[in-house]
């Protein structure tokens, strides 16, 4: 049984993806990893930092993103779907850059396809999130931020990635039939310094609306993105992936965060902070154990 993995990435090393930690992160577990390395700044250098793991895995392919797929990111989806089209194992891993695996769940991982590859209502396998935010030690545990995706799918079932290559779906837009594994992602998106945060905001926002768009949105605003009050979100006990560990270590802008728990007065507060979502997070840990009411689900879960 072979298994391939895959992403696509671009600015990696600008935008402060862990692109090298994100790979490092399953490599024991594929037999290739297919990289499409998008056109990037000319100062960016995620081309060399990907070609400093050692390993004869990792095969990229340099990639041009045309402009006139930036507005709604379709430009993610197209492009995770050209790293996909040149996978050739039995089962897919996607990770985007900033995704990494945790090695206490390799056992889990590998468990999981060997007692579902032969069982042919299964098209792939769901895995748990923890959403970190503004450092390592904060995460989201909240009421719209997704708690589960699928990152992990069979080659043979016309799987294809869909609107900002966040998940996928198969044939004709039809869900994947899935089961849940004890596996997580480390989503560590919004862990940056906050300059590079808020360049970072800016320029998907571009990808979403077009760049003259993006431009007026933040016209206004400052440069260094606030991520509010972190006193007011849970802490993390647990362990991060190891090979997280020199990475984390370049954590240098704790001085521009706000550990208490009050904010900036008028300050546009960000989507876990409405009362909203406060409200119904609340209910869902009191009463569903962490289950979403009205949840994102694009799958069908199977027994």
């Amino acid at each position: 049984m072979k298994v391939s993995a895959f992403t696509m990435v671009r600015n990696a090393d600008l935008l402060y993806f862990p692109i090298k930690a994100s790979i490092q992160s399953i490599l024991p577990l594929v037999d290739e990893y297919i990289v499409a390395l998008g056109n990037g700044d000319i100062d960016d250098r995620t081309k060399q930092i990907i070609e400093s793991i050692p390993s004869p895995k990792i095969k990229i392919y340099p990639r041009v993103w045309p402009e006139s797929s930036f507005k709604e990111s379709r430009i993610f989806a197209e492009e995770t779907n050209f790293a996909l089209s040149k996978c050739t194992g039995d089962w897919c891993f996607y990770l985007q850059a900033d995704e990494v695996v945790h090695e206490a769940d390799y056992d889990s991982i590998l468990k999981a396809i060997n007692e579902n590859d032969q069982r042919p209502e299964v098209d792939g396998l769901l895995f748990k999130y923890f959403h970190f935010w503004g450092d390592y030690d904060h995460y989201l545990p909240f009421h719209g931020w997704y708690k589960n995706e699928i990152r992990l799918f069979k080659s043979n079932r016309k799987v294809y990635s869909i609107k900002d290559a966040q998940s996928f779906r198969k044939g004709q837009n039809q869900k994947l039939s899935v089961t849940e594994i004890d596996a997580r992602i480390f989503h560590y998106g919004w862990v940056r310094p906050p300059s590079v945060m808020q360049t970072k905001k800016k320029e998907h926002e571009g990808f979403h609306h077009g760049r003259a768009t993006a431009e007026e949105m933040f016209s206004s605003l400052g440069n260094n993105f606030d991520y509010g009050p972190l006193g007011r979100i849970p802490r993390f006990d647990g362990t991060h992936p190891e090979v997280m560990r020199e990475w984390i270590k370049k954590l240098d802008w704790k001085d521009e965060l706000n550990f208490s728990n009050s904010g900036k007065p008028l300050r546009p507060l960000h989507k876990h902070e409405m009362w909203k979502y406060r409200l119904l997070s609340h209910f869902e840990k009191q009463f569903l154990r962490g289950r979403s009411f009205f949840g994102y689900s694009n799958w069908k879960i199977l027994e």
